[in-house]
């Protein structure tokens, strides 16, 4: 079974957040890793990029969780894409299905995501140094119900290493 990193952040972003989130889906394809997003455009778009650009014959696949009922909504680089027709409540199931995130900018979505990942026990990696909501939480709790913290990253390569050897452990 492939371990599933979700690549979370907004459906608008700037240039650098767009490239941190290209990197990102990339880094995850070159681990060996499968990338779960929300499928549709902006940080998802350009990780999704980012993994097919990596993407070989022993790579993993790349998931949108699509908030709408249409397949056609899903940018061109889903392999497999999963319409729910739930609206923003497909975050859920991104935090639920993935085995690690990582936050790239993003707003009230992306911190939905970010709370129910939390909420899941899943690790979280934020990218700090970018605007957006995700960055403002390196390096904290979101509540006590775990001992852990949300960690920062400056890259995508930092943020993967690390949700590779927290998921080792």
């Amino acid at each position: 079974m492939k371990t599933l990193i979700a690549v979370i952040g907004s459906s608008e972003a700037d240039s650098k957040a767009l490239e941190i989130a290209f990197d990102a889906g990339k880094q995850i394809m070159k681990a060996g890793f499968s990338l779960i997003c929300g499928g549709l455009s902006g940080i998802m778009e350009a990780a999704c990029r980012g993994a097919e650009s990596a993407a070989g014959p022993d790579s993993g696949r790349i998931i949108g969780i699509l908030p709408g009922a249409s397949k056609r909504d899903a940018n061109k680089w889903v392999d497999i894409v999963i319409p729910t027709g739930v609206g923003f409540s497909r975050n859920f199931i991104i935090a639920c299905a993935c085995d690690g995130a990582i936050a790239i900018s993003g707003g009230s979505g992306t911190l939905s995501e970010l709370s129910m990942a939390w909420q899941y026990g899943k690790p979280i990696v934020v990218i700090r140094g970018i605007e957006g909501i995700s960055a403002e939480f390196a390096g904290r709790s979101l509540d006590t119900r775990r001992e852990d913290r949300i960690l920062g990253a400056e890259n995508a390569v930092e943020a993967v290493d690390i949700l590779r050897r927290r998921l080792q452990e």
